[in-house]
């Protein structure tokens, strides 16, 4: 998914659409140049929904495709389910699940692990960053790939590392188990899923 200038995107749709953002350098750069209107106009209702989506789309690194069939699953569940069913979903991915279990820093970096075969699901390989994991799955770094320098000093930096209720993180930091169905934490989301079912429900 080619994307463009992530500052750049950043200064129009928050700092929470990537990773690269929410660091003080980049917050100490928006207060010396404040933008009180360029990037605020939204176009009514459809401006609001589409900065939403967009959100949504970068915060995932997803494309209009796959983001759109993501959607089209939830608004077949009806109510309050059609947005549980999106954040439940994207939450889902393999490649967000290995970015919330701390195995690296960024989804961008969590979608190259997954895509160059060094995650298991299971003790099964799995190159394949959309594929949706389930209850009791296992999510791990193979055994061969532990010694990559990336994951040095893994079990010192698994004491630093939060991770979502819905993931429990071995002691060794290779290992995280799905406990509970994937889920946004209520306030957590940095869009608002009610209102990008709205856009595609037009």
């Amino acid at each position: 998914m080619i994307i463009g200038p992530k500052y750049k995107i950043c200064k129009r749709l928050g700092a929470s659409v990537f990773e690269k953002c929410q660091t003080q350098k980049f917050q100490l750069a928006e207060a010396r140049n404040p933008r009180s209107t360029r990037g605020k106009r939204t176009g009514g209702d459809f401006g609001v929904q589409l900065l939403e989506k967009q959100k949504a789309r970068f915060t995932y690194g997803l494309s209009e495709k796959q983001f759109a069939r993501y959607v089209a699953e939830a608004i077949e569940k009806r109510g309050k389910d059609s947005i549980l069913g999106l954040t439940s979903r994207l939450e889902a991915r393999l490649d967000n699940a290995v970015y919330r279990a701390g195995f690296v820093k960024t989804r961008r970096a969590a979608r190259q692990l997954v895509s160059h075969g060094h995650v298991q699901v299971n003790g099964r390989r799995m190159s394949i960053p959309s594929h949706a994991i389930e209850l009791d799955d296992t999510i791990s770094i193979r055994p061969e790939s532990r010694t990559s320098p990336l994951f040095m000093n893994r079990a010192e930096a698994v004491k630093e590392i939060k991770t979502p209720a819905w993931l429990e993180l071995s002691e060794t930091g290779f290992d995280a188990k799905v406990i509970h169905k994937p889920q946004v934490a209520e306030g957590e989301a940095p869009f608002d899923p009610a209102v990008i079912i709205q856009f595609y429900s037009r």
